[in-house]
């Protein structure tokens, strides 16, 4: 377990800017509706935000104002933060992003859960938080071929019990960190004691019982098929994508938008 420090660098940052400062916006269709993808005229606005206004730098400083590690799990380097709580009883708690997330999202969040006496909330339970960021995104190394959250979940396991040495500890999760903590449950019981979930991905085989639960899977099902697209393709292709996206950071920012 190493202490690690985001450092992005200038030319980096500039090789990024250019890209997307020079895209040419000609070759795509005036379609400024979301009838076959991302709104033209609306990715347009970030993308100018992004060349003219974003500074990475002020980010970059937001993100290292926490303890930012990195640790050798099996075969790879995870990267997380781990903050401890005012409490000397506080709970472990290990926090799971999801995609296209990151740790980032859960940064409001952090100082109430381990500090809520500063935040004017019931200081009689605190947590030690615990947010790795997923193999393959962010500072985590990526594994040779795509893991699923069964097996990420043994890697998160590993990572509170062996190198952090926690003898139990729960989880929370959304999106594919949700099904991530689900799997810590069911698979690592002994250590994860329970799980909160903001997304049911794994659901129990009886299914529905009352008509509004009925109503609701209906409604779901109907909804989701025009959701299947970008799934389907990272579930079946995603090497094919990873060579379109690597170069590409406009490419990335509609992925991402859509």
């Amino acid at each position: 377990m190493k202490n690690f420090q985001i450092k992005i660098k200038n030319k980096d940052i500039d090789r990024i800017l250019k890209k997307v400062a020079t895209f040419d916006w000609s070759k795509i269709p005036d379609i400024n509706n979301w009838s076959l993808g991302v709104n033209k005229k609306e990715l347009k606005k970030i993308c100018d935000y992004w060349v003219t206004n974003y500074n990475w730098k002020k980010a970059e400083k937001k993100i290292n104002q926490f303890d930012h590690f990195k640790a050798k799990v099996n075969d790879l380097n995870i990267h997380f933060i781990h903050k401890k709580g005012k409490n000397k009883d506080s709970i472990p708690l290990l926090i799971s992003h999801g995609w296209p997330g990151s740790f980032v999202e859960f940064y409001d969040i952090i100082d109430p859960l381990t500090d809520p006496k500063k935040h004017g909330l019931d200081n009689e339970i605190s947590f030690d938080l615990i947010i790795p960021s997923i193999p393959g995104f962010a500072f985590s190394d990526a594994p040779p071929l795509p893991f699923g959250p069964r097996k990420i979940a043994t890697y998160y396991n590993d990572l509170m019990t062996r190198v952090l040495k926690y003898k139990s500890y729960i989880a929370q999760g959304g999106d594919w960190g949700g099904a991530i903590s689900s799997w810590l449950g069911y698979d690592h019981y002994k250590f994860c004691k329970a799980i909160h979930l903001n997304i049911m991905i794994m659901r129990n085989k009886i299914g529905p019982q009352t008509e509004e639960e009925k109503l609701w899977q209906k409604e779901f099902k109907k909804e989701q098929i025009l959701e299947e697209g970008y799934r389907s393709l990272q579930a079946t292709k995603p090497q094919t994508l990873a060579f379109a996206m690597n170069e590409n950071p406009v490419g990335v920012a509609a992925w991402i938008f859509e």
